[in-house]
């Protein structure tokens, strides 16, 4: 709590000496505020603060009743809080409210950077009464890993509101008339045509690779273990058959394929819905799907990827891995103001599977292999098994890229709508190829056209997020990174409390994670404070390059070394590295031969003399070779650091 409390006190001096100004007395009521508040001061209330402050730039003027937790300054006619008064002056016109004409960058970034600091610090919560007094952190019998703690409260609390949300895609369902859902399919159809033809071309071909991967499971297989899983959904069996796709080859499955098992749809595993940590006043809700669901998802969604590299358009407006090009267009929109960012509200669980259905419909092997792979069911913890009306909640493979189609088919129906003309494919690459762009739920769209783009939206059952979503004034937000004016003004978050013991692998790997950022991020001054902080913690702590493995502070000098390995003359230097083992999992028989031949890409040889095994690419370069992932499978169930020499670049 106290290193927390000095932490901020160090990054606010620094920040005030380069606007030019004091925050002596802000750190005061820091001090004073965490003392009597605990850490629930920094992690909720000055994020909720900074969250206000935004409100304010994209407004351009100052609501003195949205901060009603800090007091009004002095001679303040408008109510411009007293906290942070000498940074929020130089952005506001102390006399009005007003934002003022040339608003000082510097500035923005310290306010936003001091109030947001601590708001995805990743802490379990305790309680007193119903407040939160304290976050300690709980570790295992070994220190080294930390487990955070969901209050039932606010557990509960989601679970009601997934359930809740479930209604109201029922209830958007129902008001969305034929009509509506004609123009969905028709401008889906002119979008994604030619991807889909592809898709259902493979599919019907069998030409999907289908992986599994680290993740854990509704029926709670291990890595390894779902090699040789033998369930398979009767509902995949026409396009996806399980001796296809659960055996080597066709010889495997006469050996083994008594042992599968055809599931009805009536019994069908649920997916498994589980609250996880996302920040500490709001939890995620995702859903866990079964290995078979997931198996057949994650082979679909491999061949989409492939599929949307190859179209000239709709790699350009959509994207699954590289966040830069929406980065880049917010930056715009933050200059010129010819761009909105939009973010969803829940985004994956309001998708409606009747917009999914009624995009694929035309391509039937594509239909049956998505509408096959999805869960239909959910047991949420106290509220039993439910039917879902949602295409999938978060944690289905297929999840990601279908809402994006679905919301990418909305954003064209509602800059139509504006335009009151249709749009042919045609206009559409011409005009907007460079104006639109969806990464989940982010979206990128014209500004002139954002309010079409937004009824649309709702319309058709999504909720738009008013307090992250940009398209007045000159704040953008998109992927991760912010703007004012064309300039980043993207903060360095803390993580996780700071560590207290080298044991503490997990806080010692997020410290110096934190520090690096902090140092490339300008804040020299708070990088130093956590140099001094890890120095005291650590018997080494190198200055390395930032493709080390050795956790050590970076600099824009180089790194440093002590001496020669002795066989290659390459430079070493003592530091900690993290070690972080697959746990034990054997693996032997066909799932093993299936696991190692299931590697991207396929190779298309028909080998009829060879038992018509499939036969894939395996990459053969020394670092993609895992000569262990027979025996050891999986995520790492703890992380330790370990001193030793290595490289420092």
């Amino acid at each position: 709590m106290k290193s927390l409390n000095m932490l901020w006190s160090c990054t606010a001096e620094e920040l005030a000496v380069r606007c030019r100004t004091s925050a002596a007395r802000d750190i005061k009521t820091v001090t004073s505020r965490t003392k009597h508040e605990g850490l629930s001061f920094l992690a909720i209330t000055l994020a909720d603060y900074g969250k206000v402050i935004q409100k304010w730039l994209n407004r351009g003027l100052v609501d003195p009743s949205e901060a009603s937790s800090f007091k009004k300054g002095k001679g303040s006619h408008t109510g411009l809080p007293a906290f942070l008064s000498g940074f929020l002056g130089r952005v506001f016109d102390p006399a009005s409210g007003a934002l003022l004409d040339q608003p000082d960058i510097e500035c923005i970034y310290a306010v936003r950077q001091l109030t947001l600091m601590f708001s995805k610090i990743a802490l379990p919560e305790v309680t007193r009464n119903g407040q939160l007094v304290s976050s300690p952190v709980k570790r295992s019998s070994t220190g080294a890993n930390r487990s955070i703690v969901v209050s039932p409260n606010r557990e509960r609390a989601a679970l009601s509101e997934y359930v809740q949300i479930e209604h109201d895609v029922r209830a958007s369902d129902a008001r969305i008339g034929p009509e509506e859902i004609q123009d969905f399919t028709r401008m889906s159809e002119m979008l994604f045509s030619e991807l889909f033809s592809h898709l259902d071309l493979d599919i019907q071909h069998e030409q999907l690779v289908p992986q599994h991967g680290p993740g854990v499971v509704a029926d709670r297989l291990s890595s390894n273990e779902k090699w040789d899983l033998r369930s398979w959904p009767a509902r995949l069996q026409s396009v996806m058959p399980a001796g296809e796709y659960l055996f080597p080859n066709w010889r495997w499955f006469a050996r083994e394929g008594s042992d599968l098992n055809i599931v009805e749809p009536g019994q069908e595993q649920p997916v498994r819905v589980v609250v996880v940590p996302k920040t500490l006043k709001t939890p995620r809700v995702i859903a866990i799907e079964p290995t078979a669901m997931m198996f057949a998802q994650k082979a679909i969604f491999g061949k989409i990827l492939d599929l949307i590299q190859e179209d000239d358009f709709l790699h350009q407006v959509v994207g699954f891995k590289d966040q830069e090009p929406n980065r880049l267009l917010a930056q715009k929109g933050s200059y010129d103001g010819s761009l909105a960012t939009l973010d969803l509200s829940e985004a994956s669980d309001r998708v409606s599977n009747q917009l999914v259905r009624a995009m694929t419909l035309n391509y039937p092997h594509l239909y049956e292999a998505v509408q096959g792979s999805r869960s239909r069911k959910a047991d949420v913890p106290g509220h039993g098994v439910i039917r879902l009306s949602k295409f999938a909640s978060m944690g289905s493979a297929l999840c990601f890229p279908f809402e994006a189609f679905v919301f990418l088919t909305l954003i064209f129906l509602g800059i139509e709508r504006e335009l009151d003309a249709p749009l042919s494919r045609k206009e559409i690459v011409r005009l907007f190829s460079e104006q639109v762009r969806v990464f989940g739920d982010d979206l990128i769209v014209p500004r002139k056209h954002v309010l079409s783009v937004i009824n649309e939206l709702e319309l058709f059952g999504a909720k738009v997020n008013i307090g992250k979503s940009f398209w007045t004034g000159r704040f953008r937000e998109s992927c991760g990174r912010e703007y004012y004016d064309g300039t980043d003004v993207s903060i360095t978050k803390v993580r996780q409390v700071l560590p207290t013991s080298r044991q503490d692998a997990n806080g010692v790997i997020s410290a110096v994670k934190f520090r690096n950022r902090a140092y490339w991020a300008g804040l020299w001054q708070t990088a130093k404070w956590m140099d001094d902080y890890l120095g005291k913690l650590l018997k080494a702590y190198p200055t390395v390059a930032p493709t080390s493995p050795l956790l050590g502070r970076e600099s824009a000098l180089g790194y440093e070394f002590l001496r020669l390995d002795p066989f290659n003359h390459s430079p070493l230097i003592k530091g900690y590295k993290v070690v972080a083992k697959p746990p034990p999992d054997h693996l032997e028989g066909s799932g093993a031969l299936l696991k190692c031949l299931s590697k991207d890409p396929p190779i298309d040889i028909d080998l009829a003399n060879a038992g018509f095994m499939k036969i894939r690419e395996i990459p053969l370069d020394a670092e993609s070779v895992d000569d262990e992932h027979l025996e050891r499978s999986g995520r790492p169930k703890r992380v330790s650091i370990k001193l030793g020499w290595s490289s420092p670049y």
